[in-house]
């Protein structure tokens, strides 16, 4: 089966892009280099095209109360115009999607889930939607939309140059146009920097990346993507989430709204709060030369297995091995453990994402 492309294919292609395989689309994964691209996002900025991600929409009476009800995070903890950070867990409390609701009114929202998660996350709502009876709408409008990362100290004066919207409050949204098109820009992003989300008619995407681009935006890929997100330990679904890793495993309690009657995977979620996770996720820092990677174990001084690594990458930044791994909740903040690395023991000190300090606000 042929990989989906965005509507930034071509321009990627024209840049050089070494592109690959991600959730079944072909994306850039690099341009000139991701420790390059990485180091513009810390220093100046960079763009990213993340219109693989999806776009729903959710409308229809008392929209935002049904979510609610739905997903583990309390939507009354943000008002119109504001996002949030939430999880659609399963009964279980595995997590079918990690992902940002944008509260537009009591009546509507929008919901950008994961790329290769997008359509469970329509079907479990429109589902969810049927079952309640309650005549809200759950619809899937990723073919229509296109979405930029605009990230990096320098994001402002991008937008600026562009005449958009800037400096609103983080995990805020601002609505305007741009071309004559209804743009969305978002102050949200997953690289711990100060940025932006751009949501787009796909129509006028790539003249919105050009103009990007002019303005001193670097194009980055999916591989300073995931060097800068694991540097703020940033879960990733399929490594730190997933239907078997539930948010008490990969401390994202605060995510919860444990004071909410109800949700997906409550009663789960609540009882392994209280009896404790039989895992926990951790930051491992090298203490020699090494770099981690998704699947290694993790062992104790004296070789047992721990854990695993869920995600591990070496750090432009602090130029050395970092990652995340899932360990035995007995393994606490400044243990020294031992990570098997293609069949070398490293020596890791265990330590409390982020490793790098973040600027998002």
């Amino acid at each position: 089966m042929s990989l989906r492309q965005t509507p930034l294919h071509s321009r990627h292609v024209a840049l050089g892009a070494k592109m690959a395989d991600f959730g079944g689309w072909d994306m850039p994964i690099e341009y000139v280099g991701t420790v390059t691209e990485h180091t513009a996002v810390r220093e100046s900025a960079g763009v990213f095209d993340v219109s693989h991600m999806g776009y729903t929409e959710v409308t229809g009476s008392g929209a935002i109360a049904w979510l609610n009800s739905v997903l583990a995070n309390d939507l009354e903890r943000v008002g119109a115009g504001q996002a949030q950070y939430s999880l659609l867990c399963d009964e279980s409390g595995g997590v079918i999607d990690d992902l940002i609701v944008y509260r537009i009114n009591d009546d509507n929202a929008f919901i950008i889930p994961n790329a290769s998660n997008s359509d469970a996350v329509v079907a479990t709502l429109s589902a969810a939607a049927a079952a309640a009876g309650t005549g809200i709408t759950v619809a899937d409008k990723r073919e229509d939309y296109g979405i930029l990362a605009v990230q990096g100290p320098r994001s402002d004066a991008i937008l600026e140059a562009l005449g958009l919207p800037c400096g609103h409050d983080y995990m805020s949204f601002a609505r305007t146009s741009w071309q004559g098109s209804p743009v969305v820009v978002c102050r949200t992003g997953y690289t711990g920097e100060r940025g932006y989300e751009v949501l787009v008619p796909a129509s006028v995407l790539a003249d919105l990346w050009d103009a990007v681009v002019t303005a001193g935006a670097t194009p980055a890929g999916l591989g300073a993507r995931d060097t800068l997100r694991t540097e703020m330990g940033y879960p990733l679904h399929g490594h730190e989430l997933s239907l078997d890793i539930t948010p008490v495993q990969a401390g994202l309690a605060w995510a919860v709204g444990w004071d909410k009657p109800a949700f997906a995977g409550r009663d789960a979620l609540a009882a392994e709060r209280a009896s404790g996770p039989r895992r926990r996720l951790r930051g491992l820092v090298a203490v020699e030369r090494a770099i981690p990677r998704p699947g290694m174990p993790v062992l104790s001084a004296d070789g047992a297995t721990i854990g695993e690594m869920t995600s591990g990458t070496f750090s432009p930044t602090l130029k050395q091995g970092i990652g995340l791994a899932l360990l035995d909740p007995a393994i606490a903040e400044g243990d020294e453990v031992v990570v098997d690395v293609r069949g070398r023991q490293a020596r890791f000190t265990v330590t409390k994402p982020p490793f790098v300090t973040p600027h998002v606000r």
